[in-house]
């Protein structure tokens, strides 16, 4: 079995950041990015949940991630997956959108699984200049033209991408995205949007595609990473993200990044001392 390979590069000019999974055969929990997320399957066969439907992705399939879009993978047969992907911010990505279409706005995508060699091609050659720490225009001009495809084959307005939710769970939302550092119980959040515990999980779960609980972990994971690329040591990360010990940050964090804190925290400090 291949030895496991994971590599996260962070290119400043362009504000996106580039990941590379080699030999995993971890499942990934249902789970969402604050970020889109634009991915190709290089080897191996997974089953996908997204937006409460599956797809069996294969090599050569991209990924489209919206902000918030829940999705979860797991293994099928013998194989391991490898996979690179991009994550890129909600304003980098209206500020490409803008250059593109002259619209600043946010895109959405009206598939998440898609066969475009295409798009596939362009994104293997973005990901490899990051990677390689590449100079000059040629990886701009590259992402531009990558998401000028996206856009232009699979592109409808980002509403259309975002499920209808009841007021009450948008103030469920804002609540654990406002108080996410301290500890919550359903009790709180019910009380503060008026729903029974039933209610709320099934109304909540229906919406967002993840419990309550997934969600407020994953805005603490989304803030853990804030604070790791700043240089704060994992300790005061897990206390800072209302963690209840540094054990579970831990395990929480590598389940959903694929990394530990510390190593995570690393690539932002080697940066960090290159550019002294």
């Amino acid at each position: 079995m291949k030895r496991e390979i994971r590599t996260v590069v962070c290119d400043d000019r362009l504000r996106v950041e580039a990941y590379r999974l080699v030999g995993i055969v971890q499942p990934f929990p249902n789970h969402f990015h604050e970020y889109y997320v634009i991915g190709v399957v290089e080897e191996g066969e997974r089953v996908l949940s997204c937006r409460n439907q599956k797809y069996a992705i294969k090599k050569g399939d991209v990924l489209l991630f919206h902000p918030g879009d829940s999705h979860a993978c797991i293994q099928s047969g013998g194989g391991t997956l490898d996979y690179r992907g991009l994550n890129i911010g909600k304003e980098v990505m209206q500020d490409l959108t803008e250059e593109v279409t002259g619209k600043r706005e946010l895109p959405g995508f009206s598939q998440n699984v898609i066969r475009d060699g295409e798009a596939a091609c362009c994104l293997r050659s973005l990901h490899e200049q990051v990677m390689k720490g590449s100079c000059g225009f040629g990886k701009e001009e590259t992402l531009l033209l990558l998401v000028s495809r996206l856009i232009q084959e699979y592109g409808q307005p980002f509403a259309y991408c975002v499920p209808e939710c009841r007021e009450e769970i948008e103030r469920a939302c804002a609540f654990m995205e406002q108080h996410y550092d301290q500890r919550i119980c359903l009790d709180q959040i019910c009380r503060c949007v008026g729903l029974s515990k039933s209610t709320l999980l099934r109304a909540f779960t229906r919406a967002k595609g993840v419990t309550p609980y997934s969600y407020l972990e994953n805005i603490r994971i989304g803030r853990a990473k804030k604070l790791l690329e700043q240089g704060v040591p994992p300790v005061e990360t897990a206390l800072r993200t209302g963690f209840s010990d540094q054990s579970h940050f831990t395990n929480y964090f590598n389940r959903f990044i694929g990394l530990t804190p510390g190593v995570y925290r690393e690539i932002f400090t080697v940066r960090g001392e290159k550019r002294l």
